[in-house]
């Protein structure tokens, strides 16, 4: 059996990665529209993140934003280091809870990390998997291995949504408010 760790130079390749920016208020209220948008129908959620101070700081906002929604539980709260061993007890307390939707606020090496380690030795679904803007680098599906994120999808700092589809991350095009109108092209 292989390990599902990303071997350092690997990871090297990618250069430095973004540490997590403080959350905007437009990126937590995007994320809350994500998974309480109509047929969604998720009302338990297991929150994870990295130990920064950026990520613990917006999975905090989240969980007092969902709780205070109604009807809606978080069954578990998990954090990981950037680096470990292996990520599997982490990996095994983000998914024991089975959880409607997981929601994750994180550097993204941390995540291609632990998202390795999920998909590895658990039944962990990434289409039901939210992400803060941190999590919307393009150079995340590379790190955490064909196929792994897929699905996956969370809000920018702007408030825009994104999606990793097929080892990409697309940025949902916003019609302009009428506010705009008249400013710039496309």
């Amino acid at each position: 059996m292989t390990s599902p760790l990303l071997p350092r130079a690997e990871a090297s390749a990618y250069g430095d990665l973004p540490s997590p920016g403080p959350h905007r208020d437009a990126e937590l209220r995007a994320l809350l529209g994500l998974l309480t948008a109509p047929r969604t129908r998720i009302s338990t959620v297991v929150v994870g993140h990295s130990r920064d101070a950026a990520s613990r700081s917006a999975a905090a906002a989240f969980i007092e934003a969902w709780r205070t929604r109604g009807d809606r539980t978080v069954l578990a709260k998990v954090d990981w280091p950037e680096t470990a061993a292996s990520w599997l007890r982490a990996a095994v307390r983000f998914t024991t809870e089975e959880p409607d939707a997981w929601v994750v606020a994180a550097a993204p090496l941390g995540w291609a990390q632990m998202s390795r380690r999920l998909r590895h030795s658990t039944n962990w679904d990434p289409a039901r998997t939210y992400g803060f803007a941190s999590l919307g680098d393009s150079r995340l599906p590379a790190l955490a291995g064909p196929a792994t994120l897929q699905g996956m999808r969370g809000a920018t700092a702007e408030g825009a949504i994104w999606t990793i589809d097929r080892g990409w991350v697309t940025h949902q095009v916003t019609a302009p408010s009428a506010g705009d109108a008249g400013r710039g092209t496309l």
